[in-house]
C-alpha cells in the first residue's frame, strides 16, 4: 500500500515537473531569453507587467513581463513575481515595443540667424520631441558638415538624453540653405570621410541634400561614404529637366544606400508613382538591388497622391521617419506616432509600422544592437496604446485622408529610466496623510 502510494506520488511529481519544464522551455523559446522567473529573490529595478511585447528582432509577440535592472533588460517572461522589483508598472492592454528610432530629424538647434537647419532656429532640441512620442534614438540627417560637426557633437549630442547619431553632410558647411549649398568647392570627399572616420561612434552615414546640379554632389557623397564604410542618404535635388531616378538607383547609389522623401512630389524631380498612379518600374528594380526607401515626411515631402497608390501596389517604406524641424512639427507630420497611424490608415498593420521604426531603422544605420527587447539588451522601450477612433491625416498639400485608429505613447524608458510616463504608471500612489 505504501509502495503503491509512493509510486503514484512520484508519478504525479514527475508529471508536474514535465509540465513545468515544458512551460519554461516554451517561454524561453518565445522570449529568446533562455530563462524563466525562477528566482523570486532577484532584485529588479522595474517590471513592466502584463503588456503585449512585440519585438520583431527577437520574434517576441505575446503577453509577457519585462524586468529591467540598471540600464539593461534582465528578463522577458511570463508572470515575473512583482515582489522581485522595486517598482512595477501595470501596462496591461498596451504594446511594449523597442524604443523607436527616428532616422531623419534636424536637431542641430542653435541661435544663429539665417543658418537654416545648421545651429539655427529651424532645427529643434531633441529631448523636447523624442520621449513623448516613444523615440529613444534620433539620427540628424545632415544638418552639420565637416566644418561644424564638432559644434554639433558638443552642443547637441553631448547635452541630450536622447541617443543621437548623425549623417554628415557632404557639404562642409551643413544645411545653411540654398543657394549656398550648391557650392561644389565645399564638397570635400577627403575632409568629409576623415571626419566620419574620426567620429564613428556617432556618424552613421553621409548625406546629400538640396543639390540642384548634375551628378557631382551624389557621386562625391558616395565616394566619401565608400572610404568611411558608411551608407549614403540622398535628399534628391531639383533639376530642370529632372534627373533620372533610374540612373540614381541603378548606377550612382549602392545597395544599402537610402533614398529619403520617397513619397515627395516637387517640380524638377521624378517620382516613384507616375501621373496615372502606377508605380514606376525603376522603383521595383531599386528595391531588388538593395536600395532602401525612407519616408522623411517633413513639411514638404509627402503627398497622398504618391503614398496611397504606392502602398496599395506593395511599395511600402523600409523606414518611417519624420524629417522633424520647425517647418514640419505642427503641420501634416506632427510626430512619428502620427506617421505610423497615417500608414495604418493606408493599410499597414501596427506591427509593420513598429518594424519600420525599430529593427529596420537599426539595421539601416548599421546599429543592429538597437531596436530590440531581449535579455541583455539596453533598456530602451516604448509603451504604446492603439485607440480605435475616427481620425483624419494631412499631407503637405492640405489633402486629408481618413483613418480608424491613432497610436499614443504611454511610457518611454530610456537607458532603463522612465523619461515619459503619461499616466504615472511607474509612480507611487499618493496617500492623503490628513485623512483619518
Amino acid at each position: 500500500m505504501f509502495f503503491s502510494s509512493t509510486v503514484k506520488a512520484l508519478a504525479l511529481l514527475n508529471l508536474v515537473f514535465v509540465i513545468s519544464t515544458c512551460r519554461e522551455r516554451t517561454v524561453a523559446s518565445q522570449t529568446k531569453a533562455n530563462a524563466s522567473p525562477s528566482d523570486p529573490l532577484a532584485s529588479y529595478d522595474l517590471i513592466l507587467q502584463g503588456g503585449h511585447v512585440f519585438d520583431p528582432a527577437h520574434g517576441i509577440d505575446g503577453v509577457f513581463d519585462v524586468a529591467i535592472t540598471g540600464n539593461v533588460i534582465s528578463l522577458v517572461a511570463v508572470d515575473i513575481p512583482a515582489a522581485s522589483a522595486k517598482k512595477v508598472a501595470n501596462v496591461k492592454g498596451l504594446f511594449v515595443v523597442p524604443g523607436l528610432i527616428d532616422m531623419h530629424v534636424h536637431v542641430f538647434h542653435g541661435t544663429e540667424k539665417d543658418l537654416g537647419l545648421k545651429n539655427g532656429f529651424s532645427s529643434v532640441a531633441p529631448d523636447t520631441f523624442s520621449f513623448r512620442s516613444g523615440v529613444t534614438t534620433m539620427v540628424d540627417a545632415g544638418s552639420s558638415g565637416w566644418r561644424d560637426f564638432a559644434t554639433f557633437r558638443e552642443q547637441t549630442q553631448k547635452s541630450s538624453n536622447t541617443r543621437i547619431f548623425a549623417f554628415l553632410n557632404i557639404f562642409g558647411s551643413g544645411m545653411i540653405g540654398e543657394p549656398k549649398e550648391q557650392d561644389l568647392n565645399d564638397m570635400s570627399v577627403e575632409k568629409t570621410s576623415a571626419m566620419a572616420l574620426a567620429n564613428k561612434d556617432i556618424i552613421v552615414g553621409i548625406k546629400l541634400a538640396h543639390f540642384t546640379g548634375e551628378w557631382d554632389g551624389a557621386t562625391r557623397a558616395v565616394e566619401a561614404a565608400t572610404i568611411a564604410h558608411l551608407p549614403v542618404m540622398v535628399d534628391f535635388g531639383h533639376h530642370d529637366p529632372a534627373l533620372s531616378l533610374d540612373k540614381l538607383f541603378g548606377e550612382v547609389l549602392r545597395p544599402g544606400d537610402i533614398f529619403t522623401h520617397m513619397y515627395g512630389s516637387t517640380p524638377g524631380r521624378n517620382t516613384l508613382v507616375d501621373s496615372a498612379g502606377n508605380l514606376n518600374s525603376y522603383a521595383t528594380r531599386a528595391r531588388e538591388r538593395g536600395i532602401l526607401f525612407d519616408v522623411g515626411h517633413g513639411g514638404g515631402s509627402f503627398v497622398f497622391d504618391q503614398a496611397v497608390p504606392a502602398v496599395k501596389q506593395g511599395f511600402s517604406p523600409d523606414t518611417i521617419s519624420t524629417d522633424l524641424h520647425t517647418g514640419s512639427m505642427n503641420s501634416g507630420m506632427k510626430d512619428i506616432l502620427n506617421l505610423m497611424s497615417k500608414f495604418m490608415s493606408m493599410g499597414l498593420t501596427f506591427k509593420q509600422t513598429v518594424q519600420m521604426t525599430t529593427v529596420n531603422a537599426a539595421k539601416s544605420i548599421h546599429h543592429p544592437e538597437l531596436g530590440q527587447i531581449g535579455k541583455g539588451d539596453v533598456a530602451d522601450i516604448a509603451v504604446l496604446g492603439v485607440s480605435g477612433e475616427a481620425a483624419r491625416f494631412l499631407d503637405i498639400g492640405g489633402m486629408s485622408y481618413p483613418g480608424t485608429s491613432r497610436i499614443r505613447c504611454e511610457m518611454t524608458i530610456r537607458n532603463g529610466t522612465p523619461v515619459w510616463d503619461l499616466n504615472g504608471r511607474a509612480g507611487q500612489a499618493w496617500v492623503d496623510r490628513n485623512q483619518h
